[in-house]
């Protein structure tokens, strides 16, 4: 008998190197298996580079898990899961396999050596917050208490961030 899974994070995926949309599809499976059950998914979207811009454009896809592991357990596996898909990590915010950020975990706040729960920069990158109001609309932000859809409301970011459509985009 499957145990009750209590807590609910959303996490957000990316990847700029290689199929994309392949990656982004085998991360949810093994995400899936590996930390919870993946209630919801976005659609894809495609999006600029956010930092060191001069690289490919990012697909990008928010996923809603239901998960009994503890936070910085679920982070173990998303680094775990990035590992899989072939992630090296040389400097911030470069060309990548493979990113899995926790976006949000229940109404946790959390600041560790090694978690930020929120995610610290949510409110200001709208190639996170567009995918996220596509499943989570109205979860509201433990710190700022203002909506999903609000934070992309006032979102100054600029980057444009559009649906990416494949023939097996879902």
């Amino acid at each position: 008998m499957a145990s009750i899974q209590n807590h609910t994070a959303y996490l957000l995926l990316g990847s700029n190197l290689g199929d994309r949309a392949a990656t982004l599809r085998a991360a949810v499976q093994q995400l899936n298996e590996l930390a919870g059950t993946i209630s919801s998914t976005s659609s894809l979207y495609e999006t600029a580079a956010w930092g060191l811009e001069q690289q490919p454009a990012f697909l990008n896809q928010a996923v809603q898990l239901r998960t009994n592991l503890p936070p910085e357990v679920l982070l173990d596996v998303c680094l775990h899961v990035e590992q899989l898909a072939g992630r090296e990590r040389r400097v911030r915010w470069d060309a990548r396999t493979l990113d899995v950020d926790i976006l949000l975990y229940d109404e946790l706040v959390l600041d560790s050596s090694r978690l930020v729960v929120p995610h610290p920069a949510l409110p200001q990158r709208r190639f996170a917050l567009v995918p996220l109001a596509e499943i989570a609309a109205t979860t509201v932000h433990p710190v700022f208490g203002q909506t999903v859809t609000e934070l992309l409301a006032a979102c100054t970011d600029v980057l444009p961030v559009t649906q990416y459509y494949t023939s097996e985009a879902n």
